[in-house]
């Protein structure tokens, strides 16, 4: 960890393209073993999802399901990790297959789903330890929430709700955790109506309210499988952007 050589990984088992020298270097590797093992899904690779992502893929998770069916486009970019090449945004890339480019060459268990998630196919969540879903609200997501809650497959939902007041952005970030004993606050924390029927529903979507809702969405997963320590046993966190508020809500030691 000390030398700054990269070290390729002889596990066959491991995850990792390459050894894991951060978790040695910080003498956290009996920690972040709990994360092994684990198949997690991402439904939405936009903004938010695309920051889960970027996250997880450094975690030793077995697997990473990614689901989108939508290209990356140039607004993506924007609101993204990393940098895209004019030549890679020229070529019209599905999110997936773009994602996938990036973050095979770190963690090999990555798994691409281009295909959004509906009704037809939410079975495919089945078996899964954990899911993040970065969905806009809608007849989709509802089908995913209720497959989801059915088998006890805990996941948390993210939103990001901002508009323009003054000439300047407010808004509030948001993430909601359901598991299998806490399931009582989907119907009025999470939306599930249209997008532009409910109060997340303004699509003004900025780069580090993205990776705020996906580190908030990480942290908690992370604290449900012990890796973090967890006072408040909270399932609803919401930063709201003009007053620097941190609220955790739902709480159920």
């Amino acid at each position: 960890a000390q030398t700054g050589l990269i070290v390729e990984s002889e596990d066959p088992d491991s995850p990792f393209v390459f050894l894991d020298t951060n978790s040695s270097r910080a003498r956290i590797t009996v920690i972040s073993n709990k994360l092994k093992g684990l198949r997690i899904a991402i439904a939405g690779l936009g903004g938010t999802g695309s920051y889960v992502l970027d996250l997880v893929a450094k975690t030793p998770v077995k697997e990473i399901h990614l689901f989108d069916d939508d290209d990356f486009r140039l607004h993506n970019a924007f609101r993204c990790p990393g940098a895209p090449t004019r030549e890679e945004l020229a070529g019209l890339p599905d999110k997936v297959g773009y994602l996938m480019a990036i973050y095979s060459r770190m963690h090999k268990g990555l798994v691409p789903h281009a295909e959004k998630l509906a009704a037809g196919n939410v079975a495919q969540l089945e078996g899964f330890n954990f899911v993040f879903l970065c969905l806009d609200a809608g007849p989709e997501k509802k089908a995913v929430v209720e497959f989801l809650t059915s088998r006890g497959i805990p996941f948390v939902d993210t939103g990001v709700g901002v508009q323009a007041a003054d000439d300047k952005l407010v808004g509030i970030v948001r993430a909601t955790t359901v598991v299998q004993n806490k399931q009582d606050h989907i119907a009025t924390r999470i939306p599930l109506a249209d997008a532009a029927k409910d109060d997340y529903g303004t699509n003004i979507q900025i780069a580090e309210l993205n990776a705020l809702n996906a580190a908030l969405a990480v942290i908690k997963w992370k604290k449900l499988v012990g890796f973090y320590a967890d006072f408040r046993h909270e399932h609803h966190s919401t930063y709201t952007i003009e007053l620097n508020m941190l609220l955790s809500e739902e709480t159920n030691p």
